[in-house]
């Protein structure tokens, strides 16, 4: 017969491996739970930047599709005076020939709006969608990306972007910018404007005078590092400050002045673009 101690150690050993095992099921489900916890959060959050972008291209394309509407309708007007023309019985007086050229060109110039937008819209979504894929977890969260009227605008954090209190560029934001570079070294179609803002507080710092020149400042230490550390071409850069004017939320609270301290890259197509697209436009006239 078997002594008592006996059994009640190995009754104990029993117990004891029994909670071990459960320990490390536990241990395994809570990293396993607190996993997923971050992957939902990354899902969440590229989410939430896929449709700040789908908002923007949906306002380019309603801008868009406006002056399409417009061109048709001058079609439609034009294609009226032609039938009343070729109904009238005083057609001397209207040239048909003059009026069919314009139908024309008007329907050419529809066709060249509607190039423009899908060419810009497309441009858009693939530079969007490859800077937001090249941002980690935590540049995102000082990074704002968005797309309006056919337009980027990358908005950084100043706490990301300077040194504290100053307009000197940090270097924990070399990475972000160098990423930023990139992309409009890619697309050099594109002009970028670096457009600096603030809060309201007066700033008091040696050899700065207000709100404007910090913005400014702050501005061209941007425009400065793209070119000379990333070598983006100067000739597609401006540096512009707008001071404390610009708000995108109040400024009497610490959580909205943190979101007007920010430095805009604007990034659009070339100014010559639109001027040429412009030129092409045809000139109606039904007299």
């Amino acid at each position: 017969m078997k002594h008592p101690l006996f059994i009640y150690a190995v009754l104990a050993l029993a117990t004891l491996g029994s909670s071990c095992t459960s320990n490390k099921k536990f241990a395994a489900l809570q990293a396993s739970y607190t996993q997923l916890q971050q992957s939902n959060q990354d899902l969440n959050s590229r989410l939430q930047t896929t449709e700040s972008d789908l908002n923007g291209s949906k306002i380019r394309i309603k801008s868009l599709d406006e002056q399409i509407a417009s061109e048709k309708a001058n079609v439609a007007a034009l294609q009226t005076a032609l039938n009343n023309c070729l109904n009238s019985s005083n057609q001397g007086n209207v040239n048909i020939s003059k009026l069919v050229d314009e139908i024309n060109s008007s329907n050419k110039y529809i066709q060249q709006l509607v190039n423009s937008k899908n060419k810009s819209d497309s441009l858009n979504l693939v530079l969007t969608n490859n800077l937001t894929r090249s941002l980690s977890r935590e540049e995102i969260r000082d990074v704002d990306i968005q797309v309006l009227k056919g337009v980027v605008y990358i908005s950084l954090a100043d706490n990301m972007l300077y040194k504290s209190g100053s307009y000197e560029i940090s270097d924990k934001a070399g990475e972000t910018l160098a990423k930023i570079a990139k992309i409009i070294t890619d697309y050099n179609s594109y002009d970028v404007l670096i457009e600096g803002n603030t809060d309201n507080v007066p700033i008091s710092m040696p050899n700065i005078r207000n709100n404007w020149d910090l913005s400014t400042l702050r501005a061209s230490s941007v425009v400065m590092a793209l070119q000379n550390t990333y070598g983006v071409d100067p000739k597609r850069l401006t540096a512009a400050g707008r001071g404390e004017y610009n708000t995108v939320a109040p400024n009497d609270n610490e959580a909205g002045k943190a979101k007007n301290r920010r430095t805009q890259i604007i990034i659009t197509p070339k100014l010559d673009q639109f001027m040429e697209l412009i030129g092409k436009a045809p000139e109606t006239s039904l007299d």
